[in-house]
């Protein structure tokens, strides 16, 4: 494992690794930290995954030297315990998310990737999808880990409009559109479950390392 550590502020370090297995795991690790009574790692308040970087943020200036100090350590326990030792730690909640599979794209995706219809839902569900980062809108989970038969890509011409609860697949992820917005992932089909709502805490369902696994449901 390769990895760099970059000035992000003044209470935040970002460390940049090889890809999102990576991230993940580091991020699973500094969450199982995080959770020390004293130290660096108490101080740390929020951790933010992208594509290759963690984003994590502490409580006051203090701490970041004595952060920054201690992740070497980390990182070398992470890289030796592989991308998934961290995961294995800490599963992650699982979310259930129940979908009608109807979508305008189903038959598209079904030409793009040789399988029928049927064998696209089969794919959809056949395996637990996991949360890597949360990014485009409020909500939106970019979700990785699933059948990659399922890899397509983006509609040539994105939709003006897409409504809430559409599931989509663009490259090697899947997605749920929290809300009403423009949209270019290839959507297979849509569900009925609130992925954003600003009077809960949190307001997003989904968040980093989370897993979800799809259902499908009739009508």
């Amino acid at each position: 494992m390769n990895w760099r550590l970059l000035p992000c502020g003044e209470r935040a370090v970002l460390v940049e690794l090889g890809d999102l297995a990576e991230v993940l795991a580091l991020a699973a690790a500094v969450q199982m930290l995080s959770g020390q009574q004293d130290g660096p790692w108490s101080a740390v308040v929020d951790t933010v995954p992208a594509t290759r970087t963690l984003l994590i943020t502490v409580r006051h200036r203090d701490a970041l030297d004595a952060l920054e100090a201690a992740l070497p350590s980390v990182l070398t326990a992470v890289a030796f315990a592989g991308p998934r030792g961290a995961e294995r730690q800490r599963p992650g909640e699982t979310m259930t998310i129940h979908v009608r599979y109807d979508g305008p794209d189903l038959d598209e995706v079904s030409a793009l990737t040789g399988l029928t219809p049927r064998e696209v839902v089969a794919a959809h569900t056949g395996r637990p999808w996991r949360v890597g980062f949360v990014g485009f809108a409020p909500g939106f989970a970019y979700l990785v880990g699933g059948d990659r038969r399922l890899e397509v890509p983006r509609r040539a011409s994105p939709r003006t409009l897409v409504p809430p609860g559409s599931v989509g697949l663009a490259s090697t992820y899947s997605a749920v559109y929290p809300r009403e917005s423009p949209g270019g992932w290839q959507l297979i089909g849509r569900t009925d479950t609130v992925l954003w709502d600003s009077g809960q805490e949190p307001p997003a369902l989904l968040s980093p390392g989370a897993w979800v696994q799809f259902v499908a449901v009739e009508g």
